[in-house]
């Protein structure tokens, strides 16, 4: 069983909400984060749609992505300004966000939209990294920070629960997560904190994370799966998880009606 699915699709969903609030609210002091953060946006926008099952959609996301980003790298490529100026590395993290589009474009005009989904998840973390060695810190690596722990409990949450005392490891791995989801709204921008749509997915990320760490703390292993239906609901079952209500119930419902 994957734990935080709800949690998982509900993060994708105020992603694609920041991206299309615009980068303004994310800029930050220097004239080349705030020109990587406006690409970011369309970045955030070919992620979604190659993991939307929209062809034509992620082949025109992708496109705007690599345009924005050859227009940032043509234009501080060779003259970074401060604070990037003394990154010796700062040119080739810029080519490898290029040849990671390249790679994704070349899956989508394929067809293979979650090779490509997987593709571009990897020019996310060149990117923090290229910030984090030049100490910016944006709003998007407090979204970063959540999704890789959300991502770490995908991975493990099925080994845990077989281990004994697995709940327990669960249950502090689920507070990391319950952390960073709240640092989502408290790092939030002053823009984005007025903007009713983020306010909304943001609230659902906390509930849905506040719902799973109650059903842990309660140590109550059948409503944890409860609590991770609705987004089951939106794959195959796996081994150990079979959604108690109709899958129509779940996917018609803003809540899921298993929680």
């Amino acid at each position: 069983m994957s734990l935080p699915r709800r949690s998982t699709r509900i993060a994708r969903q105020l992603a694609w909400t920041l991206s299309l609030v615009g980068s303004s609210a994310l800029w930050a002091a220097d004239p080349v984060t705030d020109e990587m953060q406006q690409a970011y946006a369309h970045y955030r926008a070919a992620l979604f749609k190659t993991n939307s099952n929209a062809p034509a959609e992620a082949q025109q996301a992708i496109e705007q992505a690599q345009k924005t980003w050859t227009a940032l790298t043509t234009r501080f490529g060779k003259a970074p300004a401060a604070p990037y100026d003394r990154d010796t590395g700062f040119a080739q993290s810029l080519s490898q966000v290029s040849q990671v589009y390249e790679r994704a474009a070349g899956q989508i005009a394929k067809g293979q939209l979650a090779d490509a989904h997987a593709t571009l998840e990897e020019a996310r973390e060149v990117m923090a990294e290229l910030r984090h060695r030049n100490n910016v810190v944006v709003y998007s690596d407090h979204m970063n920070a959540y999704h890789a722990q959300m991502e770490h409990l995908l991975e493990t949450s099925d080994k845990l629960l077989d281990a004994p005392r697995g709940l327990l490891e669960l249950t502090a791995q689920v507070g990391a997560l319950d952390y960073l989801a709240l640092r989502h709204s408290s790092e939030a921008p002053a823009e984005l904190k007025k903007n009713d749509a983020v306010v909304a997915q943001l609230k659902l990320v906390n509930q849905s994370v506040a719902a799973l760490k109650a059903a842990l703390l309660a140590q109550d292993a059948s409503n944890i799966i409860r609590c991770a239906c609705f987004n089951l609901a939106h794959r195959p079952a796996t081994r150990r998880f079979r959604c108690p209500n109709p899958r129509a119930a779940c996917l018609a419902s803003p809540l899921p009606p298993c929680c």
